[in-house]
């Protein structure tokens, strides 16, 4: 791989342009994404012309950049997120309808938890959550499930980069932080009473994945008003059994001892799914639709929809 004069490689350069944006800055200038990335100018402007000749960055008539839709063309082929977030929707929706705060569903990303999606009612309590946003792993209670359950080594990088205090509530040590994982992984749930926000309590159960490893957490946050967790923890232990079963069933061997391609991606109904994976790609067009009339005139016996 190329690397500049720093040893640092061009991906991580090119990287770093990309995590310039976030929630707060979906729009940044040239200066602004040089600023933020570290980069001189002059540098910037070559990375950005190829993230957005690639379509990973989009140029708008005002002179400012967005991020591409073609990092979310990348992101809904992996059954990591964008797949996951699909199967698991309808279990978040029945969540929801039932808590009508704030409901989330969170994945391990370096040493916080990224929300892939979340559902709220616009009177619910605070929530320092986006989708597509991170929250440090010690703060929030997806944070702790996930955490609990990771390689030993995310721990001590989490460590070793210091915990962030949020409120007075906030875990603050090491000793404090190992005694909640060891409580989490006991219990099978955390929770987490102002850690973030004092009106706030998160909790969050974990998500098991087919090869039985913890795949994600589902949460919710709530009022921090002194009743019973217990309600809620049940509530969210059914639905993450629910979306453990249908990750199952999409992630299951099929004859050929390979995983459903299509089908672990996305629901819908099977006659539709059937139709497009009888569908011949088109090999200059990864992702888009295949030539339905070049596959039915080679005799295909598949009804369309």
């Amino acid at each position: 791989m190329a690397r500049g004069s720093a040893g640092e490689s061009v991906l991580h350069r090119h990287l770093r342009v990309l995590e310039s944006f976030d929630a707060w800055h979906p729009f940044l200038t040239l200066s602004e994404i040089a600023e933020a990335a570290g980069l001189a100018p002059s540098t910037a402007h070559r990375l950005i012309t190829e993230l957005e000749r690639e379509g990973l960055l989009e140029r708008l008539p005002d002179r400012t950049y967005r991020l591409g839709v073609r990092l979310w063309e990348f992101a809904s082929r992996t059954p990591g997120a964008l797949g996951l977030r699909e199967i698991a929707r309808p279990w978040l929706g029945a969540v929801h309808e039932r808590v009508r705060q704030h409901t989330q569903l969170g994945v391990l990303s370096g040493r916080d938890v990224l929300f892939i999606d979340r559902m709220s009612t616009r009177d619910a309590v605070v929530n320092a959550t986006l989708i597509g946003g991170r929250t440090p792993l010690h703060v929030s209670s997806s944070g702790l499930v996930l955490l609990a359950h990771a390689d030993p080594g995310v721990l001590s990088d989490v460590l070793a980069h210091g915990l962030r205090v949020y409120t007075e509530n906030t875990i603050r040590t090491a000793a404090e932080l190992r005694a909640r994982l060891r409580l989490v992984r006991t219990e099978g749930h955390a929770v987490t009473e102002g850690h973030i926000h004092l009106e706030s309590r998160g909790i969050a159960v974990p998500v098991m994945g087919p090869g039985g490893s913890v795949y994600a957490a589902i949460g919710v946050v709530v009022p921090n008003d002194g009743t019973s967790p217990l309600p809620h923890i049940e509530l969210l232990r059914r639905a993450a059994a629910g979306i453990a079963r249908d990750l199952a069933v999409a992630y299951r061997p099929d004859v050929d001892e390979r995983t459903h391609g299509i089908r672990s991606l996305v629901s819908g109904s099977r006659r539709s799914l059937e139709y497009f994976e009888s569908l011949e790609p088109d090999p200059h067009h990864s992702g888009t639709i295949p030539d339905a009339a070049a596959s039915l005139s080679r005799g295909s016996a598949v009804d369309a929809p």
